[in-house]
């Protein structure tokens, strides 16, 4: 007899897969400590009018599988109405059956609104009026949505020459759930096009209050906006890189490098590399300084479709997992910094899933019992925040890592409807470990492996980053 779609035990395939998730995951608190928010959105406490603009706008996901259902881009960025490009997104999520999409939208309209329909052409303009009527109430504003789904925590994403002006009205308003801002630098080391990187350098220039002319008013700009997000209460970094950078350079070297593009001059791929190389330093041993905990987000190849990025801009769906080479500059990286006792904890996250067993080994080497898991292995990573991309990470960490140590999962997500995601994840660990049992492969110690799965929903994160909060 077929189970029922997405009941109360779906992706629990056994019965200890069930008691650990019901009495052990399933009430844990979140703590999402990487993720894309708007904060201004969370400072204002926004009302969205209708389903669309909380779930489609901006979310290239969607995007990306109504473009390949063969919807018009008029329905997905264009000039559609919200309640038109509705319609053409439940049209495709048919469409999407062994996507993720079509477990996540079916998760999120029953944690967040409470219809179990499922969501297609015939159902959409019920589904829309329904759940846009619910929008409209205090009750979904987006304070309130982080409160439904037991959120504790939000780290967002934030370039070095942001105000954070919203982090301090949240603050300032007494919002139970701190929202802090994460150390973003990528634009400060994006020297690929001079004309932009001066662009960016005025920029700077304003926000730190610090006139430059040299790399070491540069860098002394920087640094004090890396102290201003310290003061804000930010305790992590996060570098969005194709690769880790390692190249050996002379602070020479660089001095002229910064000159030359400052000028206005497009670098040679040597120069940019060892410029790159540099700033990661410099952005390690300030976070090591300040205790800060450091991400890097590996292997995306972005606007891959130049026509799109022409007319579209970026960040919106035309990027993809690339292949690039990360073992020897993420050793020497990683390396360079422990030998010089400046390497803080560190998350590291790859995108092609050929790299599994890298990372899995590659955090080995630079754990020095100071911490648990103090170099950790992030969880599956945009294309492989799915079932398998999930599964696949936590058998390989289990095999070449301790699984019992694993800070566990974030959305990385722009949308307030994505926290089912954490859902999906405990749902995947718990039937993992459920397997196991069951098959004699572990020991039918329920009270321990219920501890160790609480651990890697909230209390090893929580410990992690140093968040000291209450379950």
């Amino acid at each position: 007899m077929a189970k029922k779609f997405l009941d109360e035990n779906f992706l629990l395939e056994t019965q200890t897969a069930q008691t650990l998730y019901h009495e052990f995951a399933k009430q844990m608190p979140i703590i999402d400590y990487h993720c894309h928010l708007p904060p201004d959105q969370i400072a204002e406490d926004k009302q969205f009018d209708n389903l669309t603009q909380i779930w489609l706008y901006g979310d290239h996901y969607k995007w990306r599988a109504m473009r390949t259902n063969g919807v018009d881009e008029s329905y997905c960025t264009g000039n559609k109405s919200d309640y038109e490009k509705f319609v053409k997104w439940a049209e495709t999520v048919p469409y999407t059956m062994r996507n993720p999409l079509y477990h996540w939208t079916h998760l999120e309209l029953q944690r967040y609104f409470d219809v179990y329909d499922l969501l297609d052409g015939d159902s959409a303009k019920k589904i829309y009026d329904e759940c846009s009527a619910k929008l409209r109430t205090k009750e979904y504003s987006v304070r309130n949505l982080l409160r439904k789904m037991n959120v504790r925590m939000v780290c967002t994403t934030d370039d070095p020459v942001d105000t954070l002006e919203h982090h301090k009205k949240i603050k300032e308003d007494g919002f139970e759930i701190p929202v802090l801002p994460a150390w973003r630098p990528d634009a400060a080391m994006n020297v690929s096009n001079a004309a932009n990187f001066v662009a960016y350098v005025k920029k700077l220039e304003a926000a730190a209050d610090v006139h430059i002319v040299f790399f070491n008013d540069f860098l002394n700009a920087l640094r004090k906006r890396h102290d201003f997000f310290a003061e804000m209460g930010c305790t992590v970094s996060d570098h969005g890189l194709e690769q880790i950078y390692a190249e050996e350079y002379t602070e020479h070297e660089i001095s002229a490098i910064f000159d030359k593009v400052y000028a206005g001059h497009d670098l040679n791929l040597e120069e940019q590399n060892k410029f790159r190389s540099a700033m990661l330093v410099y952005f390690a041993e300030w976070d090591h300084e300040k205790g800060w905990v450091q991400q890097y987000h590996l292997g995306a190849i972005r606007n891959n479709n130049l026509k799109a990025l022409r007319v579209l801009g970026p960040d919106t769906g035309w990027d993809s997992i690339g292949d690039f080479p990360q073992a020897v500059a993420l050793s020497k990286f990683l390396g360079r910094l422990i030998n010089t006792d400046k390497l803080t904890k560190t998350i590291l996250y790859n995108l092609n899933p050929a790299d599994n067993a890298l990372m899995a080994t590659m955090i080995g080497n630079f754990n020095d019992g100071s911490a648990p898991g103090k170099i950790q292995w992030g969880s599956g990573w945009w294309f492989l925040d799915q079932k398998d991309g999930m599964t696949q990470q936590l058998n390989t960490l289990s095999n070449m890592g301790l699984l019992s140590r694993f800070i566990g999962m974030l959305t990385d997500s722009r949308s307030f409807l994505s926290f089912p995601r954490h859902e999906y994840f405990r749902r995947i660990l718990c039937n993992l470990f459920g397997h196991d049992v069951e098959n004699g492969e572990l020991p039918e110690n329920i009270a321990w492996i219920g501890k160790i799965v609480q651990d890697i929903c909230f209390n090893n994160a929580n410990e992690y980053f140093n968040f000291n909060l209450k379950k």
